[in-house]
């Protein structure tokens, strides 16, 4: 009789555990599956002057790419001479930008994307946070 209950119970936890198994596959497929760009969809991009620049140059490079259609958002930073803006793509184009930044502006400019390898190796989890040393943990374990 005990016997029978055991494997009963373990039965039930077998199947819940299967079930559960095959509703995370489903949430994780349908969260990271590729979607086309909608109206909510924004992208950061990154763009590197090639010569210093000042203040008020910076300015500049701010004002004309808050002017463009799609630009949500952007930093211009005279220290290290790098754009990164935030737009849709539904309204415009990164290269794009990046070609009419340097004609109109007069400035020698670079788009730079990461490659591949840089996206894998790349973590969004800051060092300190908790999400990064579990993350740290479990790729020591396994």
């Amino acid at each position: 009789m005990k016997r029978k209950l055991i494997t009963k119970f373990l039965a039930y936890c077998g199947a819940t555990l299967l079930l559960l198994t095959g509703l995370l596959a489903i949430h994780i497929y349908l969260v990271t599956r590729p979607k086309a760009p909608d109206a909510g969809t924004r992208i950061m991009a990154r763009i590197d002057i090639r010569k210093d620049i000042n203040a008020a140059e910076a300015a500049r490079v701010t004002a004309w790419l808050y002017q463009q259609p799609g630009v949500d958002r952007v930093l211009c930073n005279e220290a290290s001479d790098i754009v990164v803006f935030t737009y849709s793509p539904l309204q415009t184009n990164a290269y794009q930008l990046t070609g009419d930044l340097g004609r109109k502006l007069q400035l020698p400019v670079e788009r730079i994307k990461p490659s591949a390898a840089e996206m894998k190796s790349g973590c969004p989890v800051p060092n300190g946070s908790r999400g990064y040393k579990l993350m740290a943990y479990l790729k020591q374990v396994f």
